[in-house]
């Protein structure tokens, strides 16, 4: 029962994390050594996926849109922009992989990612409200936002929404709302593919050691907490800033150094 309830926990941090720029990978490694229990890979990448399926429903309109709209040269251009931005993505991510690279478990890592990472969000948002913001996405960006998703993937504490959106914002200008647009679009099919790649893994290897109705109970509630968390964000973000977040993290990442410090 107590390990059910360490998965709904989980499940729920992954769904609010997941796009809000703080680092859903950092807030579930330190959900870990906090108590709620080692999760192979399986079940970080499959909970993610949760939350893409939210935002996959969120945009289910947009996506619609793009898919009918072939005949349109504004959106094939757009399409392109997205194929692009995940071909990146998924060859540097293999690259990676092949490499034998594994995240990080330790705090002072993860909390050193969140303190500079809101720095940076800080003096990003700083540059960005200098100089005009307009709703293109530019092909520098749709480059910018497949290496920082491979980025955010090797440095747990990054975050991934924070790194495209703000690639999307600084390299090409573009204002919040088409940032943001574009960064969730992207994470569609890359999460979705990871954890597809992931699970043809664990099914390769007999599959035997993962608790499949845990699994599924993760990705449901993290389903249904993203869908609230990203339709939140959307709303929040036509008046706001995101500096509150990157105060958030550097509270936080501190807190953690300290704490570290002192254990």
């Amino acid at each position: 029962m107590n390990d059910l309830l360490h998965v709904i926990l989980l499940g729920i941090i992954e769904g609010i994390t997941e796009f809000l720029p703080i680092s859903s990978t950092g807030h579930l490694l330190l959900a870990e050594q906090f108590g709620l229990g080692q999760r192979s890979e399986l079940f970080n990448i499959v909970i993610q996926a949760g939350a893409i399926l939210a935002v996959t429903v969120i945009y289910r309109e947009r996506l619609w849109r793009l898919a009918t709209g072939l005949d349109d040269a504004g959106q094939r251009r757009y399409i392109a922009k997205l194929a692009v931005a995940f071909l990146i993505t998924a060859l540097l991510g293999l690259i990676v992989k092949k490499l034998g690279f594994e995240l990080p478990d330790q705090i002072t890592p993860i909390a050193l990612a969140l303190v500079i990472g809101g720095v940076w969000m800080l003096a990003a948002e700083w540059l960005a409200g200098r100089r005009p913001a307009h709703g293109e996405i530019l092909w520098t960006v749709a480059i910018a936002v497949g290496i920082g998703q491979v980025v955010a993937g090797v440095f747990p504490g990054t975050s991934r929404s924070a790194t495209t959106i703000f690639a999307a914002m600084l390299i090409g200008g573009a204002n919040r709302a088409a940032a943001t647009e574009f960064a969730f679009l992207v994470g569609i099919p890359t999460m979705y593919a990871a954890s597809a790649y992931s699970l043809y893994g664990e099914l390769k290897h007999g599959g035997g050691s993962e608790d499949w109705g845990q699994l599924a109970v993760g990705f449901t509630v993290s389903a249904v907490v993203a869908f609230v968390a990203v339709k939140w964000l959307l709303r929040y973000i036509q008046t706001h800033r995101f500096t509150a977040f990157a105060w958030y993290r550097i509270a936080l990442g501190a807190g953690l150094l300290g704490w570290a410090a002192l254990g």
